[in-house]
């Protein structure tokens, strides 16, 4: 019997790492034409809705609101969140990423609504309206932390120690991390949260693999397949009185008629600065989100890493991050002046959603910023996209979180895994960045308050907030440790010398063509 042939060389040869992401379809700088980019454009809408709708929903009655204030918030948000998406892809990281409603500012929120000035308040609509002025002042004090660290360079100082290894977990928890908020919404009502899931997963991954004809299209327009489907499911199971003896929870989460955004909005309004009345202020509740501002620093920094990969750009210089904090910390600005009763961050899921399509354009994002903008004002017809039910939300979330977190992952190419060091520093990182954040999590949830329980409400969040960010524990640890425990070939194992040239804007000359301001505003702003 003859012996089999001897394999291939290349055969056994691992991967070799790559500078940019291949197997995108159109990238940071490549536009797709204009129709295909239009509809991409409203699926980014779409997407970025989730958040949207679950922050108000979530801080609105809290504050005393009604639907009408809840229409109202929910209205306000996706305005500034289309300016912002402007402001940052046309001057901050140029990157294509939605800036959005963040869920690290709830609990600070949440603070502040439970203080003793507004609890004593009879009148519900008044106490709303003072609760989110005490939120707006709040959040202009904490805005000027992202504003001075990213436009002072300073945060552009601090990165330059980070290493793909130490990017590894604060990147891959920054979609890993948000794992309550998949498979347990899509269980509030899995018989519509389950099929989006199922559907989605059928329509990006499979049917392009079985189909000869447009398998681009299935897999670049999975949302918009599969949402209509499910809404259409979830409407039929409503009027059909599938859910008429329902609990009212059930009820909430199942039914397309309990949102009560379409009858609280109105048909045209357009959001304007301090529309609730003059911002009041509070130095504990200023301290409180100043930290919560810093934490959603670095998770957007991780977000900003994981995007430049997804929109198969070159690896994002420290200098742009910088720029592109200072930018969103301008964004929370405005939304502390227009009153969101929440801050700007990068959204995650519409990163995902770059993985996904493979589609990481630029160009894209904006147009999908000027959907935001047009179905602010518009209303009715806002409200009516947002009032898909949440488990839908919550079954894209799980396929478009795994693909952030994935991308984390990727890091890893460039560092040597068979490096004791890198393992251990690798390991207790994602391990610390999830066992720490679910202590502060259960305590929480049993004690009705955080493990840092003092007379001082606005210092007990200024511990706890963090310490409940696995982004931010994982990020922590991971740098520390690797700027401190040095051994023999550690900047190798730790692919330091990976992004050497990518450490200066001018050192590699593609930094300038994704990451330079329109304009020619280069002359007047230069990145270093």
């Amino acid at each position: 019997m003859a012996a089999a042939p001897p394999p291939k060389a290349d055969e056994l040869q691992p991967h070799p790492p790559k500078e940019q992401l291949a197997g995108v379809s159109f990238c940071i700088t490549s536009p797709p034409p204009w129709p295909e980019a239009i509809i991409l454009g409203f699926q980014h809408f779409i997407v970025m809705l989730g958040t949207t709708v679950i922050i108000p929903s979530a801080l609105v009655p809290q504050m005393g609101g009604g639907n009408e204030e809840k229409a109202r918030v929910v209205q306000t948000i996706l305005f500034v969140a289309g300016i912002n998406t402007l402001l940052q892809t046309f001057f901050g990281t140029r990157l294509p990423v939605v800036m959005g409603g963040s869920y690290t500012f709830v609990a600070p929120t949440i603070s502040i609504i439970l203080a003793g000035r507004y609890s004593n308040e009879a009148d519900p609509r008044e106490k709303f309206l003072r609760t989110m002025r005490g939120t707006q002042g709040a959040l202009i004090i904490a805005s000027t932390i992202q504003i001075i660290l990213g436009f002072s360079g300073l945060w552009r100082n601090v990165l330059k120690l980070l290493s793909p290894l130490s990017a590894v977990p604060m990147v891959s928890l920054v979609g890993f991390g948000l794992y309550e908020l998949g498979f347990p919404g899509v269980a509030k009502c899995v018989e519509i949260g389950l099929p989006e899931l199922l559907l989605l997963l059928v329509f990006s991954q499979y049917l392009p693999q079985v189909l000869h004809f447009g398998k681009d299209v299935f897999g670049r327009f999975g949302v918009l397949f599969t949402v209509p489907i499910v809404w259409l499911y979830a409407y039929i199971l409503t009027i059909g009185g599938a859910y008429k003896n329902s609990p009212p929870k059930t009820q909430v989460h199942c039914r397309v008629d309990r949102s009560g955004l379409v009858g609280g909005a109105p048909w045209i309004s357009v959001p304007y600065p301090f529309q609730w009345g003059a911002p009041t202020f509070d130095a504990g509740e200023a301290f409180a989100m100043m930290m919560t501002s810093f934490i959603v620093l670095v998770e957007s920094t991780g977000a900003f890493i994981g995007a430049s990969r997804y929109a198969s750009a070159t690896m994002i210089p420290p200098s742009i991050i910088s720029r592109g904090i200072g930018w969103q910390g301008i964004g929370i600005l405005l939304d502390s002046f227009f009153g969101t009763a929440n801050g700007t961050s990068v959204s995650v899921e519409n990163i995902g959603l770059l993985g996904l399509t493979r589609v990481g354009s630029r160009r894209v994002v904006q147009i999908s910023a000027g959907f935001m903008i047009f179905f602010s004002v518009l209303g009715k017809f806002g409200a009516l996209f947002a009032s898909i039910p949440l488990p839908i939300f919550a079954g894209m979330y799980c396929l478009f979180f795994a693909y952030v977190g994935g991308v984390g992952l990727s890091f890893l190419q460039f560092c040597n895994l068979n490096s004791f060091r890198t393992k251990f520093i690798m390991g207790f990182a994602f391990f610390m960045g999830l066992s720490v954040p679910q202590y502060f999590n259960e305590y929480t949830a049993v004690a009705g308050y955080g493990p840092v329980h003092t007379g001082a409400r606005w210092f007990n969040d200024m511990i706890n907030v963090p310490f409940s960010s696995k982004p931010f524990v994982a990020g922590l640890v991971a740098y520390v440790l690797d700027n401190t425990l040095q051994v023999k070939d550690a900047r190798k194992d730790r692919g330091y010398h990976w992004w050497d040239k990518f450490r200066s804007y001018k050192k590699d000359g593609r930094s300038t063509e994704f990451y330079s301001l329109p304009f020619n505003l280069n002359k007047f702003f230069p990145s270093v």
